[in-house]
């Protein structure tokens, strides 16, 4: 019995300690969950009094940006109203004013009208009073403003004739002067050298076979050469040489250039000339270009295109009456710029109107006009201005449209005239005297005409009975401008008329 008793026990203080347990953790259990409640409605709390919180500060702000809103909305009313007061006041102004102005322009118009009907009245009586004047006088008004002026003309002659010629003489001598100090300054700041080049180019042999070599089997080389470079070449005695000639410069250059490559290679034949003319053609282009580049830097200007470069460059193989005509392009460069500076002008204007006066002599053999037309149409072609343009297109005529036109002219007569710039072959000057002769004979009343002074002077006789002083001043003006018109020449040419009357009687 004792035996069962203790385990009996065991079991149940071991229930009874269980139950205890599970009471005890039941309470701990529910103290620990009371705790978190507890936290989380204190956070929920705190969470609704932050809301609380932020929205009425939301309120606040929104109350107040609707009261600046309310306020910036009145004062933009405000000064909408006050903008269109003001606008309605100058629109009321502007009416008043224009209410003016069309009542003036009635004003105006009506005495317009008056003043014309004036007018016609005025002609009106004009007209009646000159009818009743030629009744008068039986003769119409150019009859009378003719007889007027022939009677004056008869009276005062001899007068007019003298004042007129000492005037011309003060001015003139005046003038005369004052170029003269010019010129002499402006030629003596410009020096520059002359080329003068024939039509024939001399190529020099390393020996006299050559030449037959040059010839080639029944002449074929020869042939070849002439045919590609369109030029003649003449073989004679002349030891050591041939000659190359031709009327373009360019031609014989290139043809002298192929030769000299031919005579250095030694290989002479067709294939060979072909080879050695191409190689000749782009050698000279590049040399045409560089001497148009060294011609702007020797002048001093740039922003040329290089395709008007090498057109500049050709010059340097065009001649005119022995005058290399680049040379001639920059001193006429040099002289106008001077000029410029001194009278008054633009002188870069001067300055490439000068340097590309002759730019059409460059292509003047090859397309028809004349070389200041070609000149204008290359200005043209490059974007060139009208103020370069001008000295191209006029520097030939008698009155150029600019100032810069008429400096280039001159400096264009200064370089072509000055002693040694230019040659020419006594037929050709004897002929030039010729025509000039011929021409100053034409005139009614001329006896005798000479020229002297290597053609710068015409020297004119006249017949006393026929022409007075005062015709003999106008065929002097006439003699001039028919030279300008029907001669060419470089410089300028002296008209000098004499009238005398000689009487002669002898004492027996």
């Amino acid at each position: 019995m004792e035996i069962f008793i203790g385990p009996l026990f065991l079991v149940v203080g071991a229930l009874l300690g269980a139950g205890i347990g599970y009471w005890f953790r039941k309470q701990v259990a529910a103290k620990t969950q009371d705790s978190a409640e507890a936290k989380a409605e204190n956070i929920i709390q705190q969470a609704k009094s932050k809301q609380q919180e932020l929205l009425l500060g939301a309120k606040e702000k929104s109350l107040k940006l609707l009261d600046e809103a309310k306020k910036e909305e009145i004062e933009r009313r405000k000064e909408t109203t006050n903008t269109q007061r003001r606008l309605e006041k100058r629109e009321s102004l502007f009416d008043d004013k224009l209410l003016d102005l069309e009542n003036k322009q009635q004003e105006l118009r009506k005495k317009a009208v008056k003043i014309d009907s004036i007018k016609e009245e005025i002609g009106s009586i004009k007209v009646q009073q000159l009818e009743v004047l030629e009744k008068v006088a039986g003769m119409n008004k150019k009859d009378a403003l003719a007889l007027v002026e022939k009677r004056v003309e008869e009276e005062h002659s001899e007068a007019l004739m003298s004042r007129l010629h000492k005037l011309n003489e003060q001015g003139g001598e005046e003038m005369e002067r004052k170029a003269k100090e010019l010129m002499t300054v402006v030629i003596q700041r410009c020096s520059t050298s002359h080329a003068a080049e024939t039509t024939t180019t001399v190529v020099q042999l390393p020996s006299d076979d050559m030449k037959g070599r040059i010839i080639g089997k029944e002449g074929r080389n020869i042939k070849r050469i002439e045919e590609l470079t369109g030029v003649e070449i003449i073989i004679d005695d002349t030891p050591g040489a041939i000659v190359v000639s031709g009327f373009s410069p360019i031609r014989r250059h290139l043809a002298k250039r192929a030769l000299d490559i031919l005579i250095s290679d030694g290989r002479i034949h067709p294939a060979r000339i072909e080879e050695s003319i191409e190689q000749a053609k782009k050698d000279l282009a590049l040399d045409i270009k560089a001497a148009g580049e060294a011609a702007l830097y020797e002048v001093g200007i740039a922003g040329f295109e290089p395709k008007l470069v090498s057109i500049l460059g050709r010059l340097k193989y065009r001649t005119s009456y022995g005058q290399n005509v680049l040379r001639h392009s920059i001193e006429v460069a040099f002289l106008a710029a001077m000029l410029a500076e001194h009278l008054g002008a633009d002188p870069a204007i001067a300055k490439k109107g000068g340097l590309l006066h002759d730019i059409g002599k460059s292509v003047d053999h090859e397309m028809k006009g004349t070389h200041p037309e070609l000149g204008r149409d290359i200005a043209k072609k490059f974007g060139l201005s009208d103020e370069i343009i001008a000295p191209i297109l006029y520097h030939h005529d008698d009155v150029p449209p600019t100032l810069e036109a008429v400096i280039v002219k001159v400096a264009d007569a200064i370089s072509g005239s000055r002693p040694g710039a230019r040659k020419d072959t006594y037929e050709n000057y004897v002929q030039r005297l010729e025509e000039l002769e011929a021409v100053t004979l034409k005139f009614e009343g001329v006896e005798k005409a000479y020229a002297i002074q290597a053609g710068r002077e015409v020297r004119v006789f006249v017949h006393p009975d026929k022409i007075d002083d005062f015709a003999a001043s106008e065929l002097a003006k006439n003699i001039a401008k028919r030279i300008e018109e029907e001669l060419k020449y470089p410089g300028e040419i002296k008209v000098n008329l004499i009238r005398e009357k000689r009487v002669i009687e002898y004492a027996r």
